[in-house]
C-alpha cells in the first residue's frame, strides 16, 4: 500500500465535503454522512480536524487565498494597475467565475451551509466580503481619481453595490440548484455599472 503524502488525507476531506455541498437539495451534511461518502470511520476525520467548523474554517481558508491571491493579481497587473474601472470589471468577473467553477464553495460564500454550524463561520465570512468590498473600494478610488468612475458616484457606495450585485448573483446560482450562472448575462450588464 503506498503511502499518503502529508495533507492529503485532509485535502481529500475538503474536497468530500465540497463536492456534498453541491446538492442542490442542500442536506444537512453531518461528519457521520462525509465519514461514509469517504469510506472512514468518523474518528478518522477528527485525527485530521478538531471538528466540522473545522473543515470549513479549511474550506473558508481556501477560498480567501484565493480570491484574495487573484485579486492582488488584478490590481498588480501591469495591464490594469492604473486603471480602476479594468481592476473592477476584472474582479467582478473572477468572482462570480470562482462561484461558477467551485459549485459546493458558493453555499459557503452566501452562508448556506453554515447555517447550524458554529457562529463565528459566519462571521468570518461576512469578514471575507467585507474584505473584497474594500478591495473594490480600492480600486474604486483608483478610478474616480483618474475621472474613469462619474464625479456624481461616492467609491464607498459603488463598491457595496457591486459587492451587492455579486452576493445577489452567488444567491441566484445556489437557489436555482445551480442552473443560474452567476456569469450569465455578465457582459450585458457591467455598463450598467461602466456607464
Amino acid at each position: 500500500m503506498a503511502k499518503r503524502e502529508p495533507g492529503e488525507r485532509k485535502r481529500a476531506i475538503l474536497h468530500t465535503l465540497a463536492e456534498m455541498l453541491e446538492q442542490p437539495k442542500g442536506e444537512k451534511i453531518t461528519t457521520a454522512l462525509l465519514a461514509s461518502r469517504l469510506d472512514v470511520s468518523e474518528a478518522a476525520l477528527y485525527r485530521h480536524f478538531a471538528s466540522k467548523a473545522q473543515m470549513f474554517e479549511g474550506l473558508i481558508e481556501f477560498i480567501e487565498e484565493t480570491v484574495f491571491s487573484l485579486v492582488n493579481k488584478i490590481q498588480t497587473d501591469e495591464t490594469m494597475k492604473d486603471d480602476g474601472m479594468k481592476q473592477i470589471e476584472a474582479i467582478v468577473a473572477m468572482l462570480l467565475n470562482f462561484a461558477q467553477k467551485n459549485i459546493g464553495m458558493t453555499r459557503v460564500l452566501i452562508g448556506d451551509a453554515l447555517v447550524n454550524e458554529d457562529e463565528r463561520l459566519q462571521v468570518r465570512m461576512n469578514q471575507l466580503h467585507d474584505r473584497l468590498e474594500a478591495s473594490m473600494r480600492q480600486s474604486a478610488r483608483l478610478a474616480a481619481t483618474s475621472g474613469a468612475l462619474h464625479s456624481s458616484l461616492d467609491p464607498n457606495a459603488f463598491a457595496n453595490a457591486l459587492m451587492a450585485f455579486i452576493v445577489g448573483r452567488w444567491h441566484q446560482f445556489a437557489k436555482s440548484g445551480f442552473k443560474r450562472t452567476p456569469n450569465e448575462m455578465w457582459a450585458a450588464q457591467w455598463p450598467v455599472f461602466a456607464g
